[in-house]
Parts: structure tokens; C-alpha cells; sequence
């Protein structure tokens, strides 16, 4: 009898025993899973604050971008040949906006009252590309008859034209004054240019910057040509 109570309480105490290593097993494996939970938390949290972080830089590349392009500096294309051949059809030029002031021989981009294909877009934008020949408060002569232009009554040298005015119809001779606050534009390729001669001067406002540098097609990189 001493003998089979001896069995009943081994058997009690190996049934304890084995409870007692499975109640430690299922503390263990929670924490482990608990552990696993915080780990695969941390992960998803790390990873949407990257994204986070990423969104965040995209975003302000972007807005700084618009500002320099805005206020500092943007990029255009040339587009038809009234600068030909101070500039080509498709040419990539840097237009430089910050603090610019017109400057008689200046190649500017502005934006016309009216829209033609000899121009140059800027955010969808249609611009044109001509050249500065006289500023606000200055006298200006076009003698189609001896291919002159005249400013103040002196004659411009003007090296980057390469053949002779022809007149638009019966006009020999234009002679105009140039309003304080705008400027008289014209295209180096005289003969195949919209400018000044038909839609008058321009607001000094909505000239967009000086062109500065042409850097595509990469022949023809380099500075571009004025004339002061």
C-alpha cells in the first residue's frame, strides 16, 4: 500500500512538474511572439517614416525648383529661325531672370501680346526670343533703304545680321519713340522676324530674363551673343 502511494505521488509530481515546463514553454513562446509583434511594429513604423521622409524631399526639391525657375533662372527652347543665325530652330538656352534689367543688344525671351510660331515655351507658356535694340526714352529709325537702324540718330553696328532688310510693302522708313517702361525688339534674321516693326514696344514686365547660355545641341555650347 506504502508502495502504490508512493507511485500516486510520483506520478502527481511528474504531472506538476510537466505542467509547471509547459506553462514555462507557453511564457516563453508569448514573449518570443510579443517580442516578434514590437520587432515587425518597429519595421512597419521605420519604413513608413522613410517614406515619409521621402515624400517630404520630393516635395521640397519640387517647390525649389519652381522657385528657381521662377525667380532665378529657367529653361527654354528656341523654337522657328527670326534669331537665325544667332540662334537655331530647337536650340536649349539658360535665361537668367533674378534682378535682370533690358539692355540694348540683350537677347531676351518676353511674352508677346500675341501668340506665333516663332517663339519659345516656358511652362506652357508662349514666348519669344529677340534681341533689345533700344530701352524706354530712346528715338528709334529703321531706313530699309540703306539696311540701317538708328538709335538717339546713331547708326548700330549690328555684326550678327547677315543680309539686307526687305521692306514690308511700301514701308521704306519707320521711325519711333520708345515709351519709358518698355523696349524695342527685334529678331537678328530680319527678314523672317514678327517683332517690334508690328507690334510696337514692348512692356518692360513681360520680358522674362536675358538668355544667357545655349547648352544644347552640344557643337554650339557656350555663351550666347549680344551686342553692348
Amino acid at each position: 500500500m506504502d508502495e502504490n502511494n508512493n507511485q500516486e505521488i510520483e506520478s502527481q509530481v511528474g504531472e506538476e512538474t510537466a505542467q509547471t515546463a509547459s506553462e514555462a514553454s507557453g511564457g516563453k513562446n508569448t514573449e518570443t511572439e510579443n517580442a516578434e509583434e514590437n520587432a515587425e511594429g518597429k519595421k512597419k513604423k521605420s519604413l513608413g517614416k522613410e517614406i515619409l521622409e521621402w515624400v517630404e524631399a520630393i516635395v521640397l526639391a519640387v517647390v525649389v525648383a519652381i522657385l528657381i525657375r521662377s525667380f532665378i533662372f529657367t529653361v527654354v527652347r528656341v523654337d522657328g529661325p527670326s534669331m537665325n543665325f544667332t540662334l537655331a530652330h530647337n536650340d536649349r538656352l539658360i535665361v537668367w531672370r533674378l534682378g535682370y534689367e533690358p539692355t540694348q543688344g540683350d537677347v531676351v525671351i518676353f511674352a508677346p501680346d500675341i501668340p506665333e510660331n516663332e517663339s519659345t515655351t516656358v511652362f506652357n507658356r508662349i514666348y519669344w526670343v529677340k534681341r533689345v535694340i533700344a530701352t524706354g526714352g530712346q528715338h528709334v529709325e529703321v531706313d530699309y533703304s540703306t539696311n540701317s537702324v538708328y538709335v538717339d540718330g546713331e547708326k548700330l553696328d549690328e555684326p550678327y545680321l547677315h543680309e539686307a532688310m526687305i521692306p514690308p510693302g511700301n514701308v521704306t522708313y519707320l521711325s519711333v519713340d520708345v515709351p519709358e517702361g518698355q523696349v524695342f525688339l527685334m529678331g537678328d534674321n530680319r527678314n523672317n522676324s514678327r517683332d517690334s516693326r508690328a507690334i510696337g514696344p514692348v512692356d518692360v514686365d513681360d520680358v522674362v530674363g536675358k538668355a544667357v547660355l545655349r547648352f544644347w545641341p552640344l557643337n554650339t555650347f557656350g555663351p550666347v551673343t549680344h551686342n553692348n
